[in-house]
């Protein structure tokens, strides 16, 4: 056997040669120093960027999660102070409106007081006129009866003034003495 052949026996088929393994490792080395020194910092700091971008995302939506947060307290708010106002008004409306009523009542009760007191006056004012003109008509017609049962003229005014004063006071005693029917 020939020492090539002994060599080549000797190597083993699924191991690469030794400058295979040297060389691809200078390779490795330099790729991963590459890699190391260019790519991994330009990838972290588009990572940093973007993480900033988030962690400001998230910053600004709670800035404005807070401020929908202090709206809709505030909305709230103004809307049970509104709903408060607007049972205060609907009290005070109420209020106003029965004061309002018993106004009027009072006025209506008091117009027609003075309206019956008006009345009243009225007809004693007429009943009294009444009465003047009753007792002249009924003076004239006693004085012209009693001239006719008599006899004799009753001219004279004293005379036929005291007739008719006896004969009205004898009506009056004669009504007032009888019970009125119907009672």
């Amino acid at each position: 056997m020939t020492p090539v052949n002994i060599v080549a026996s000797a190597e083993n088929p699924l191991l690469p040669a030794l400058y295979d393994i040297v060389w691809s490792a200078v390779c490795l080395l330099i790729v991963f120093l590459v890699v190391w020194k260019y790519v991994l910092p330009a990838f972290n700091k588009t990572l940093d960027e973007r993480a900033e971008r988030i962690q400001g995302g998230i910053e600004k939506a709670e800035k404005v999660q807070a401020e929908a947060d202090q709206a809709l307290a505030e909305y709230q708010k103004q809307l049970a102070d509104g709903r408060a106002e607007a049972a205060r008004l609907r009290a005070e409306a109420q209020e106003e409106g029965a004061q309002i009523i018993a106004d009027m009542k009072a006025q209506a009760h008091s117009e027609s007081d003075r309206i019956i007191a008006q009345a009243q006056t009225q007809i004693d004012a007429e009943r009294q006129a009444a009465m003047v003109q009753l007792r002249s008509e009924v003076g004239a017609l006693a004085t012209d009866l009693a001239s006719r049962i008599v006899g004799e003229s009753l001219t004279d005014d004293q005379r036929s003034a005291n007739v008719v004063d006896r004969f009205i006071s004898d009506l009056e005693s004669d009504t007032s003495a009888q019970p009125v029917k119907g009672a």
